[in-house]
């Protein structure tokens, strides 16, 4: 059974779901006297590649945000894979199995791609205040982060980078890092931030390779895009954002010829296909 025969039975906003692995429930952020993300129900399926779609500034980078641990919501509830998840750090909700990237790339500049690959692992020993003085107690561990990380760096292309301080690679190769650093942590759930977002054609394709591929190991995806080729190609099911709520849901195809979507995105513009201008 495919995943998208068994994402949902039915395309309204928030529906729910056969196996969901993220369900949130009245989800609000409010800066100021600005409503930001107003999501009354969401439901994530589990082993499916989700993207979340939308104009700019509809709320979608905030709802991650919410979703992942990096920020806390005014109301509202979470749950990831059975566990409440409303107040709990992204670094926790890591260790849970639920990891994110970003759309501006986060990586630590002054170390090399190999130990920003290294960082990503958790419940490392030699992190421990106790134990880190005594390397006997963790050095087996750490041989085996380190032969993860240089597979997932020659999995992805990386390999050759590996000892080059990140901050000097291009912007592309640090997209790859951000995804290959996520995989450290062996997640159950990717959260992607525009993956696609200023990386040239072939890179495009490689990253497009490694989502798909992502599913195939058995993970579940929820990714942000503006690129709709991009989106119907990869994404099993697709939900849309605007002005803070969710306003639709449906396969690609349905969301393509979803009036809901094409006002939001085009407005009083309704001659023009909104998926030439996502």
């Amino acid at each position: 059974m495919t995943p998208v025969s068994r994402v949902v039975s039915e395309a309204v906003p928030g529906a729910p779901k056969q196996d969901p692995i993220l369900v949130v429930d009245g989800l609000r952020r409010e800066f100021g006297g600005l409503v930001a993300v107003d999501i009354a129900h969401l439901e994530v399926q589990r082993g499916a590649i989700t993207a979340l779609i939308g104009p700019n500034g509809a709320g979608k980078t905030t709802a991650f945000n919410l979703m992942s641990g990096f920020d806390t919501p005014t109301a509202g509830s979470s749950s990831f894979d059975g566990h409440i998840t409303s107040e709990v750090s992204g670094h926790r909700l890591a260790q849970l199995g639920m990891v994110r990237t970003f759309q501006l790339t986060r990586v630590l500049t002054r170390l090399t791609v190999l130990e920003n690959m290294m960082l990503g692992a958790v419940n490392q020993i030699g992190e421990r205040p106790w134990t880190s003085p005594f390397k006997p107690l963790w050095a087996k561990q750490d041989e085996q982060i380190r032969e993860r990380a240089e597979e997932l760096l020659v999995r992805f292309k990386l390999d050759h980078v590996k000892n080059e301080y990140a901050g000097n690679i291009s912007g592309g190769q640090r997209k790859l890092l951000e995804m290959a650093r996520a995989l450290m942590v062996e997640p159950k759930l990717v959260m992607l931030d525009e993956p696609m977002a200023g990386v040239n054609p072939a890179l495009k394709q490689s990253l497009l390779g490694h989502v798909k591929n992502l599913q195939a190991e058995g993970m579940t995806v929820l990714f942000i895009e503006h690129d709709m080729d991009m989106v119907h190609e990869i994404a099993d099911w697709v939900m849309v954002m605007a002005e803070g709520r969710l306003i639709a849901e449906g396969t690609p195809d349905q969301i393509s010829n979803n009036r809901a979507v094409v006002d939001a995105y085009l407005g009083e513009h309704q001659g023009t296909s909104f998926l030439e201008d996502a």
